[in-house]
């Protein structure tokens, strides 16, 4: 096999990897994966695993990144292909639903569990999971900010409240939706990011 052969193969292989490891932790944590299980379940050697990654906390550490592309691909991508303004807004909050409902990861939103899972635990971890949110929290605050600089939402609006409102109904709307296989929590919480966001538009 020539070099760019075995380079392809190589990156199909880490690809694969990350993408069961991710379904593993969305449904039972970071702390779920092993190399062990994930050379198991996809057939390959705990070899082949183990020069991927080097470490437990490596393969948690690519889980995240990974968990973030899907993300960008399923919630963001979507939005910024509408023009900025509360349809982007919109945009990115039905795209986020769909994401929560489908579910794209087996066990619901891969940041609900390891956001609970490392939240008091310190470390290289933690830091990756908080800075996606951080990432993620800033992409809404952006687009609520050029609605709002466009003249679509009060001039005197908190943008970084609205934001923190914003997200905290759509989670627990997904979180409750998911412990209570209750659908309607979806849309409890979609009513009431809309709820919010028209309070806040500018009339007339």
């Amino acid at each position: 096999m020539s070099t760019d052969g075995r380079l392809l193969k190589g990156a199909q292989t880490r690809s694969a990897i990350l993408s069961r490891a991710a379904d593993i932790a969305s449904a039972e944590g970071l702390e779920g994966l092993s190399i062990g299980r994930l050379a198991t379940e996809l057939r390959i050697s705990k070899s082949g695993v183990f020069t991927h990654f080097g470490s437990k906390e490596e393969l948690q550490l690519a889980t995240v990144r990974k968990a973030v592309e899907v993300f960008r691909e399923h919630v963001v991508e979507p939005a910024l292909a509408v023009p900025g303004g509360l349809g982007r807004v919109r945009a990115l909050l039905a795209a986020w639903r769909r994401y929560e409902r489908e579910p794209v990861f087996p066990g619901g939103c891969f940041f609900h569990s390891t956001m609970a899972e490392f939240d008091a635990r310190p470390g290289r971890v933690r830091d990756a999971i908080a800075a996606s949110q951080r990432d993620w929290r800033g992409f809404l605050e952006r687009c609520l900010r050029e609605a709002r600089e466009l003249g679509e939402i009060d001039a005197s609006a908190d943008i970084a409240q609205l934001a923190f409102e914003v997200d905290a109904v759509f989670r627990a709307g997904a979180a409750y939706a998911l412990l209570h296989d209750d659908p309607s929590e979806f849309d409890r919480g979609a009513r009431a990011a809309e709820a919010r966001l028209a309070a806040v538009s500018a009339k007339g």
